[in-house]
C-alpha cells in the first residue's frame, strides 16, 4: 500500500514523509528530483528532465517491497509543474501518472512558512498551486486527505488518516 504525499513547493512534503515513515516504522522513497539535479550538477531544466524525474520516481518506487510506502511527492507533482512551468504536460509524462496506484495522497496546505531552496520557483504561488492540486485529485477520484498546521498537527492529521485505512500500528 502505497501513501502520496503532494502538494505545493515548502509544504513541509520531505518532513511529513520522514516522519511518517519513523512514527509508522515504515520506509519511504525521498524526493527524486533533488537527486536528479545534483547528479546533473545544475538546477536549470526543460521538459525532458521533468519526465526523467518522474519515471526516476516510479522505479524508487517500486525498488520496495514493504506493506506501507510513504512516497514524497509522485508523478502528480512533475505533471503540475510541467503544467504550470510549460502550459502543457507532454503524453510521455501524463501517460506515467496513475493515482489510483495510491491507497491515499496526503494533500499539504501552504500554511507554513516558505523557505527558500535552490531548487523551488513558486513563493507567492503556493495557494494556487495547492487548488490545481486538490483539482486534480477531485477529478481522479481518489481519496485524498488535506493536511495542515504545525508539524505534529500534520502528522497527527495523516497518521489518522493511514490508520483509517486498517494499516496496523
Amino acid at each position: 500500500m502505497k501513501i502520496a504525499i503532494v502538494g505545493p513547493e515548502s509544504c513541509g512534503k520531505s518532513t511529513l514523509a520522514h516522519d511518517l515513515a519513523g512514527t509508522l516504522k515504515a520506509p519511504w522513497v525521498p524526493e527524486y528530483a533533488r537527486g536528479y539535479f545534483a547528479q546533473k550538477g545544475t538546477s536549470h531544466y526543460d521538459l525532458s528532465d521533468i519526465t526523467a524525474i518522474a519515471r526516476g520516481q516510479l522505479v524508487a518506487e517500486a525498488a520496495h517491497h514493504a506493506p506501507l510506502l510513504i512516497c514524497d511527492t509522485t508523478v502528480l507533482v512533475c505533471k503540475i509543474w510541467a503544467e504550470v512551468r510549460y502550459g502543457h504536460c507532454p503524453d510521455t509524462l501524463a501517460a506515467l501518472y496513475h493515482p489510483q496506484d495510491y491507497a491515499l495522497h496526503l494533500l499539504t496546505r501552504p500554511d507554513i512558512p516558505w523557505e527558500p531552496d535552490p531548487l523551488r520557483e513558486n513563493p507567492s504561488d503556493r495557494d494556487y498551486l495547492f487548488d490545481l492540486y486538490e483539482a486534480d485529485l477531485k477529478t481522479s477520484g481518489v481519496n485524498y486527505q488535506i493536511v495542515k498546521g504545525s508539524r505534529e498537527a500534520r502528522l497527527a492529521i495523516a497518521v489518522e488518516a493511514i490508520l483509517k485505512l486498517g494499516i496496523a500500528r
